[in-house]
């Protein structure tokens, strides 16, 4: 009898990328949206199971082939990448929910199933990603995702995605070309891919400077994929002109996903290799994280156009991510990891509650949404409760990760009073520019001629709700992403094998 626990892992990556080619070959359209949705909930059900396994205290290794590491391609999971997998494959279910209620009105229905098969390729690199344990393994799943990304992105009907998706190729291609030079410098130097292999052979190395360098072209290549401030080029246009779903989906998953790519190779591979990296870390980041809290949050008062401005304001949360991060302690991690899981909650509901305000409104600025909460209340509510979430009001899950944010960076004495103020003062800004939302909604009589017409379709509204009460239940019982957070901060820091 097969031990199906034992390819958990495995089958992670394996239920999305197997659908594929079956998606492509559907017809008519919504059994191709079918079969994607059912890879998808089967790969949140994998993602589950994980994660009960890793709460047990039980950590998941599989060699392919049956070859051991470091000479066969290992795959790993551990707490870090089971609360990331449980964001990525959940935010992939809601999303493509979604689409089955907006994508007629953004893509011709011969091509979506194209566009379906393009989405499970993206959920296969980004889940390969999280589970491998192999340097060049992450390149070749980053690429997966990457490309399939471009592919959703310039896949609607608004011909300005298409130079959106042209500068995120051009830019994902040179942060792919510095991860790439950078794992063959330390390939070059100790001969091997595995991470844990890597971690044990670089302090062997005689001279360390292509060592340094690598650390180099490997930290600067993800932080551009990340869209890390002032590498954030190709992040706002491509939210804003993406097909709705697709924007649910990236600006929820896409930059976390390299993050923990980043938090895993520096952390891994680097932080016990490399003399004062701790240092290094914090003096690299600290800084970037400090402007794009008040840069990006700065813009995004000032954008009219909703997926512009809340496109900005996830630039503004990559700074949160990175202060955490930057504080090189459990308690910073925790919140670090705490925030991107967070993130993606409030984020994925916002950008939700915009598709549903797309599907009736006839724009998506200022002056468009006038009046709308008369007809659409069900979807202004959404947006209230989500964005109360981003700001970090009590009760939600965005609440929690500012908590336990600005309690890391209180025990650094002055520098953690100034970054808390930082803090503080790039909430206060989110406030504004969500409740410039609110006030046009609730408070304006609409323009003649844009007014809405009536409420989302059902569909649309229950997978919003369901990403807000998310949003809500995380924030009063948050002992599942707290737990999974620490274990990876304590993880990320060697304190556990």
């Amino acid at each position: 009898m097969i031990d199906w626990n034992a390819h958990l892992a495995a089958l992670q990556v394996i239920v999305p990328m197997f659908t594929v080619p079956l998606v492509v070959l559907l017809r008519p359209s919504g059994l191709a949206w079918a079969a994607a949705m059912t890879a998808s909930i089967g790969a949140f059900a994998v993602s589950i199971a994980l994660t009960l396994g890793v709460l047990d205290g039980q950590v998941y290794g599989y060699s392919l082939g049956s070859w051991p590491a470091p000479y066969g391609i290992e795959l790993r999971v551990d707490a870090f990448s089971a609360i990331v997998l449980l964001m990525v494959t959940g935010t992939s279910s809601l999303a493509l929910l979604a689409a089955r209620a907006t994508l007629d009105a953004e893509i011709e229905s011969h091509r979506q199933p194209l566009f379906y098969s393009a989405w499970l390729l993206v959920l296969t690199g980004l889940t390969g990603i999280l589970v491998s344990a192999d340097a060049f393994n992450f390149f070749v799943f980053m690429e997966i995702a990457a490309l399939a990304s471009y592919v959703l992105v310039a896949g609607g009907k608004d011909r300005r995605a298409l130079p959106a998706a042209f500068t995120y190729l051009v830019m994902g291609t040179i942060g792919a070309t510095f991860y790439l030079v950078g794992v063959g410098l330390i390939y070059m130097m100790t001969g091997t891919l595995n991470l844990a292999d890597m971690e044990s052979r670089i302090h062997v190395v005689a001279d360390q400077t292509p060592i340094m360098v690598a650390a180099g072209f490997i930290t600067v290549g993800l932080a551009l994929k990340a869209a890390v401030f002032p590498l954030h080029a190709w992040l706002p246009n491509t939210y804003t002109y993406a097909p709705h779903a697709v924007t649910v989906f990236l600006a929820a998953c896409s930059t976390k996903v390299v993050l923990y790519l980043l938090l895993r190779f520096d952390f891994f591979v680097f932080q016990a290799n490399i003399v004062s990296h701790d240092i290094q870390f914090s003096w690299f980041f600290l800084p970037l994280a400090v402007l794009a809290l008040l840069i990006g949050s700065g813009i995004a008062l000032f954008e009219k156009n909703l997926k512009r401005m809340l496109a900005y304001s996830s630039v503004a949360q990559v700074g949160y991510i990175l202060i955490g991060a930057g504080l090189v302690n459990v308690a910073g991690l925790t919140a670090s990891v705490l925030t991107m899981f967070n993130h993606a909650l409030a984020k994925g509901a916002l950008f939700l509650a915009v598709a549903c305000l797309a599907m009736r409104c006839t724009g998506l600025t200022h002056s468009d949404i006038k009046g709308a909460a008369r007809d659409m209340p069900w979807t202004m509510a959404a947006f209230v409760v989500a964005g109360l979430s981003l700001i970090g009001m009590p009760g939600t899950a965005g609440f929690v990760s500012k908590w336990y944010l600005l309690s890391a960076v209180l025990e650094q004495g002055l520098l953690g009073i100034s970054l808390a103020i930082i803090i503080v003062l790039s909430s206060l800004m989110s406030v504004i520019y969500i409740w410039r939302v609110v006030e046009a909604a609730y408070f304006h009589a609409p323009i003649p001629g844009t007014a809405t017409r009536g409420e989302a379709p059902p569909l649309l509204l229950a997978a919003t709700w369901t990403a807000v009460l998310a949003n809500v239940y995380f924030g009063l019982n948050s002992a599942l992403p707290v737990a999974l957070s620490s274990a990876a901060a304590k993880t990320l820091l060697g304190h556990v094998p």
